[in-house]
């Protein structure tokens, strides 16, 4: 055994190398510059939009996002309540209220019958719903067939938490281009990486001017620095930008080295009943991250168990997202809920997925699961 295995490590290597190297030598080293506006042109052709703006995290994109469309205090945004906490975040950022919505059991992304339910009673009782922000969990799409028209009809805008998902697709359109703006994340451990980073995507002009506008500390347009409203330094570096446009390149290997590994762990698991994948079948997934569910009544042991198993040889695994109704920070929010995501919580388990792994890694990866499962 030698060294820590992760879950999804930064995947880079010579072409970055010379991307960087040639964006340091240009003498754009300060944010902005021609590599920034490459790779927002870049990621809008990849996701099928017209407009993009490069920021510095995913969760500054979420920020801009609900800004622009004119979230504030008083306001309710409809949340998974089965996601990362930046979702949630980014929400109370803005002063609005986060409502969690669970979550279906076959892909841990938003219930849509939930919600159209929970878009009723909120209606009803005249609240003033800004946004829906559904997420693509583990980089697989939400159902955006049932959700887009029932946004629509209620008059709700759609923010797309696409930071999992680039390279996803539902139903052959890409992951990004649902709803009025999509927001993708370049965080580390992301299918690819600007160490940190992320984008906005949509066809909406105006509302893409904005975020852009209020990204730049929301600074007119004068010879001295002039400022009528508060702004953020959300910008994203030139340089950051030049190792994402050769992360770009590569994303096509890299989403099929992912596939590689999750169908090789659908295929170990398929013979113990009790254990299935998150999100198996659906062949648009980016395959991020591959997460697997037990059922302990089936298997005779809980995932806990398998996680502890991979701890002792270095192999780094982690429970799915903790739902946002159980964090701490959320205490008291309002939820409309089944129990689903309580019980990915406590069945779920995240494998190492990494394209970056080498051979031997991912030996040792399976030799120790496999070793695990035949045990018990």
């Amino acid at each position: 055994m030698s060294g820590r295995i992760h879950l999804s490590p930064p995947d880079v290597g010579q072409l970055e190398e010379s991307y960087l190297i040639r964006a340091l030598r240009s003498g754009w080293v300060a944010p902005t510059g021609p590599e920034v506006d490459a790779f927002e042109q870049e990621l809008a052709a990849r996701t099928g939009t017209t407009h993009a703006v490069a920021v510095n995290s995913g969760t500054a994109g979420l920020h801009l996002a609900l800004l622009a469309i004119g979230a504030g205090p008083g306001d309710v945004v409809i949340v998974p309540t089965l996601t990362f906490v930046a979702t949630a975040n980014a929400v109370r950022y803005t002063g609005a209220e986060p409502v969690f919505v669970d979550c279906e059991p076959e892909t841990g992304n938003l219930d849509v019958t939930l919600l159209a339910d929970l878009l009723d009673r909120l209606g009803a009782a005249g609240e003033r719903v800004v946004a829906v922000l559904p997420v693509d969990l583990f980089g697989t799409c939400a159902d955006y067939t049932a959700l887009a028209p029932l946004c629509a009809a209620a008059g709700v805008p759609l923010i797309e938490d696409a930071a999992e998902a680039l390279g996803a697709t539902h139903q052959g359109r890409p992951a990004g281009s649902f709803g009025q703006v999509g927001v993708l994340s370049f965080n580390g451990n992301k299918i690819i990486t600007t160490s940190g980073g992320g984008m906005l995507v949509s066809d909406d002009a105006d509302l893409l001017a904005r975020c852009r506008y209020l990204s730049t500390q929301a600074r007119q347009p004068v010879i001295h620095y002039e400022h009528t409203e508060v702004g953020y330094n959300y910008r994203l570096s030139n340089l950051l930008a030049a190792l994402g446009r050769a992360q770009l390149r590569r994303l096509d290997g890299m989403i099929a080295r992912r596939r590689l590994l999750r169908d090789r762990y659908a295929k170990l698991f398929a013979a113990f009943p009790g254990v299935r994948l998150l999100g198996d079948g659906d062949p648009g997934t980016n395959c991020w991250l591959t997460a697997i569910v037990v059922d302990p009544e089936q298997t005779g042991w809980p995932a806990a168990e398998l996680a502890e198993h991979l701890a002792r040889s270095d192999i780094e695994t982690r429970p799915v997202w903790k739902p946002m109704h159980r964090q701490p920070a959320f205490a008291g929010a309002r939820a409309a809920l089944t129990g689903t995501a309580d019980r990915l919580f406590a069945r779920g388990l995240v494998l190492p997925s990494g394209s970056a792994l080498t051979e031997p890694q991912v030996e040792r990866v399976f030799g120790a699961v496999e070793g695990f499962v035949h045990q018990r």
